[in-house]
């Protein structure tokens, strides 16, 4: 039988079962691997196979010349020269047995240095968003309505294009059949979902209303159907023209009734706007409310630009 294969989706973990990994997985797997871990990889490598060549050339005697018969480290440091294709000249095979083993070492150094080249050009090429959400989703008044809120930030020193944006949001509900539990999943309506041009921070916002999945829902209720709200953006990247994505995803644990982000935008003396981004994440209490259908009362709410 196959062995587990776990996989994790933000606060979501999954074990695959009857299922198998290819050979070509290695090649993602790679890829997704952080740069620390790629370079123990790649150094790791690198050591294998120079200790497996140096343990030929040692047990070859008098395979290599200007090297003692058996020694391991004058093996490994000519087998490091030979994959690099260095070549320093004092050491080199004279026999028939250290030709062929130092020609197979030669070959399998330029697949492998064109491998960790390609690996690396790609990692650094590889378009990424450099994209922060908030650490919590927030329900509160907002222009009379009881709305939920999330706040997306673009870290990069340059626009992000043709951006688009979305909130999942899914639990668990009873079937009409037999009342089992299933999880459903909806799309919520926001006030907007694409920008042409998306330069420094925003709130994302869905108005709760009859017509809204979160209509009466309550803290207790959102624990009991294991919610999780999924906020995810997309767009171009202008400097590598190549689409980019990334979502954060939230429990019902980091979703607070009754607040409102603070404003992280303010005007200067020369009428630019300053965008704070220590604030991202900062809130404030709003008009505190049982459940999320009940109107809000009116409050003064200062000028706030997005």
């Amino acid at each position: 039988m196959p062995k587990p294969i776990t996989i994790r989706s933000g606060e979501v973990e999954f074990i695959k079962i009857n299922t198998r990994r290819e050979w070509r997985d290695l090649y993602q797997w790679l890829l997704s691997l952080t740069w620390p871990k790629f370079a123990g990889v790649a150094i790791g490598t690198c050591i294998l196979i120079n200790l497996f060549f140096a343990a030929l050339y040692a047990s070859g005697g008098d395979c290599i010349a200007g090297m003692k018969g058996g020694s391991f480290l004058e093996a490994f440091f000519f087998s490091v020269q030979t994959l690099a294709t260095v070549g320093y000249g004092h050491m080199y095979p004279q026999t028939l047995y250290g030709d062929i083993v130092s020609t197979v070492e030669v070959l399998l150094g330029m697949f492998w240095l064109a491998v960790i080249t390609g690996l690396i050009f790609v990692r650094f090429s590889r378009p990424t968003a450099r994209l922060v959400f908030s650490n919590c989703l927030v329900i509160g008044p907002f222009n009379g309505k009881t709305t939920l809120m999330a706040r997306v930030a673009n870290l990069r020193h340059y626009n992000m294009v043709e951006a688009e944006f979305r909130i999942m949001f899914s639990r668990d509900e009873p079937l009409l059949e037999n009342g089992e539990m299933f999880r459903h999943f909806y799309q919520l309506p926001l006030h907007f979902d694409r920008l042409v041009a998306f330069p420094a921070a925003l709130t994302l916002r869905h108005t709760i209303d009859e017509r809204s999945p979160l209509y009466n829902a309550t803290a207790d209720s959102l624990q009991a159907g294991r919610a999780i709200l999924m906020v995810s953006v997309v767009g171009v990247e202008t400097i590598i023209p190549a689409s980019v994505q990334t979502y954060r995803d939230y429990t019902w644990r980091d979703i607070h009734f009754g607040r409102r982000f603070v404003d992280i935008y303010s005007e200067n003396e020369s009428g630019r706007l300053t965008v704070d981004y220590a604030r991202i994440d900062a809130t404030e209490p709003a008009v505190v409310t049982q459940s999320v259908n009940e109107p809000a009362p009116a409050a003064h709410v200062p000028p706030r630009t997005v």
